[in-house]
């Protein structure tokens, strides 16, 4: 039976249908910010009411918008769950095999101030992560981290989601922005450079507003330097990957040199005032077991290795090699979901909306994050009776948290193809010359709807390209907008929030995360939508030509 996207479904009015459609947005935001709902009921409830939405307004049939919240489920289990599964399992396993303490001493080696703990292990270490894996594996590892040395659930968790910012275009290697390349065909050089150019002034701030939702003002000037340490070290090799190498690099090299630039100048430098929690003994360092070099290696090989794993799985040559054996599922066509056809302006004519299921379950980030964990295994004498034990309690821990990802997927599927996505996208083209401003926003929202940045970029790029030519603008001013915009979206995605509650300990309290996060997503769109208009207005030959 073949369907056709109606993006103007009642009365041929676009704004009417989007306010409708977006009912189940609405609810959502209803449901974890004023009756603080538990967050897998909350995602539940919405993917009911999105697909009775759809069905009504879309008039879509009633088994293909189920069988787009199956496709959406089975993604949010795999990869999605299957990431966090991992990571949550590796931190565990060093945990139950005593070594955290030991990674807990060395980092206090560096420095007891918890300031620079989160700078080095949310800011650059996270990085890191997210520059070859992404998915939610660098806030689920971090945040775990900062627990087990100690930071409030709470806490840890809304800080990694904000440090989590900057490497987001460009990570995992450069595919978000790649994607937003392929379907805008703009050339990717063009594209990286100016995202780069935008986000090079947010990783900077990012290190600030991290310090400053942590401790408040004057405690983040006691570690002004070594903040700016850590954001100018990672933004000056961010810019001049961005504008003369491509977006594959960026988030993995820049963090790096923050990591070591940070290490090296807390050689020389330290901050007047230790700032602990109130649990935290002042003497802690002086009486702490003193470790050896070996040891304190042996207990950090976990995410030595974990670093080695992922730069490997990284790399074109691995992942064409797997591919190239055909080791992954897939279904080309994802059962009761054919032939659902896109319509204009989205494309010029009418258009086949693919739907299939493909995991590369070998070349997966949570793969090679349990492919870690298995090797831990052996490095930490970890008995094979006492590791499946951790792994079923891990599961048990992060039960809720699987449910509220595969009903947040669920409910991005059926927006997806039902046309709802599209219908909100191109209702904010009615706002004419003021398009500059929503452009970011839109990016924000399909962050939002959909969990990634990647698909934010499929979803709205090419709407975002041809507004700005309708409206005499440079397209690349909204194409990058859409993505910078979208990275502050990651903070109030309920797919990002699950995973961080997951690793936090927190299944259940995601209205707490959200109320939290909103109004620092918020303020960090604020000041992109001001980076956006000055690049539009004051400073455009910034911009490069296409």
């Amino acid at each position: 039976m073949e369907w056709f996207h109606n993006y103007a479904a009642l009365n041929d009015h676009i704004v009417l249908t989007a306010l409708v459609v977006a009912i189940p947005i609405f609810f959502l935001i209803w449901a974890l910010t004023i009756k603080k709902m538990k967050g897998h009921i909350a995602a539940s409830l919405t993917l009911v009411l999105a697909i009775i939405i759809v069905v009504l307004v879309y008039q879509m049939p009633v088994s293909k918008a189920v069988s787009a919240a199956l496709l959406g489920i089975t993604n949010g289990l795999f990869p999605i769950g299957w990431i966090i599964l991992a990571a949550v399992f590796l931190y565990n396993l060093t945990v139950k095999s005593g070594k955290f303490d030991i990674i807990k001493a060395s980092i206090s080696s560096l420095s007891e101030d918890r300031r620079i703990q989160v700078l080095l292990i949310a800011f650059s270490f996270s990085a890191f992560l997210e520059g070859v894996a992404g998915q939610g594996a660098p806030v689920a590892i971090a945040a775990a981290m900062l627990i087990g040395l100690g930071f409030d659930p709470l806490k840890a968790a809304i800080i990694c989601l904000i440090a989590n910012v900057p490497p987001v275009p460009f990570g995992p290697v450069g595919t978000p922005t790649i994607m937003l390349s392929t379907v805008t065909e703009i050339d990717v050089l063009k594209i990286t450079q100016s995202v780069g150019a935008q986000v090079t002034i947010i990783s900077i701030i990012i290190p600030i507003f991290m310090m400053l939702v942590m401790v408040g003002w004057k405690k983040t000037v006691e570690v002004l330097p070594a903040v700016l340490v850590t954001g100018v070290s990672f933004a000056i090799p961010y810019f001049l990957i961005t504008q003369f190498v491509g977006p594959e690099l960026p988030s993995i090299i820049s963090s790096i040199i923050s990591l070591i630039s940070l290490a090296v100048f807390l050689r020389f430098w330290k901050p007047k005032t230790i700032y602990r929690f109130e649990n935290d003994k002042e003497d802690a360092a002086s009486n702490a077991k003193k470790y050896s070099a070996k040891e304190i290696m042996v207990a950090w090989s976990p995410f030595i290795i974990l670093m080695v794993v992922m730069f490997i799985w990284s790399t074109p040559g691995f992942k064409g090699l797997i591919n190239d054996l055909e080791w992954f599922v897939l279904l080309e066509t994802w059962p009761g979901l054919d032939n659902v056809f896109q319509a204009a302006p989205i494309v010029t004519e009418p258009a086949l909306y693919t739907a299939n299921y493909k995991w590369e379950f070998i070349s997966a980030a949570g793969s090679a994050i349990m492919l870690t964990a298995i090797i831990t295994l052996f490095v930490l004498r970890i008995k094979p009776r006492t590791a499946i034990k951790v792994l079923g309690q891990t599961a048990n821990q992060l039960k809720f948290t699987f449910v509220s990802i595969s009903a947040i997927l669920g409910f991005a599927y059926v927006a997806n193809y039902s046309g709802l996505s599209f219908t909100l996208g191109l209702a904010f083209i009615e706002t004419g010359k003021l398009f500059t401003i929503f452009s970011p926003i839109i990016g924000w929202l399909g962050v939002f709807l959909t969990g990634s940045v990647t698909n934010s970029a499929a979803l709205f790029g090419k709407m975002q390209q041809i507004t700005a030519t309708y409206l005499e603008l440079n397209p690349l001013l909204t194409v990058a907008a859409n993505h910078t915009g979208a990275i502050m979206g990651k903070l109030i995605s309920p797919q990002s929030i699950a995973v961080a509650a997951g690793a936090a300990g927190l299944a259940g309290r995601e209205s707490e995360i959200f109320r939290k996060t909103m109004k620092y997503s918020l303020m960090l769109l604020g000041i992109v939508i001001i980076i956006i208009l000055t690049q539009a207005y004051l400073f455009p030959g910034t911009l490069p030509e296409i």
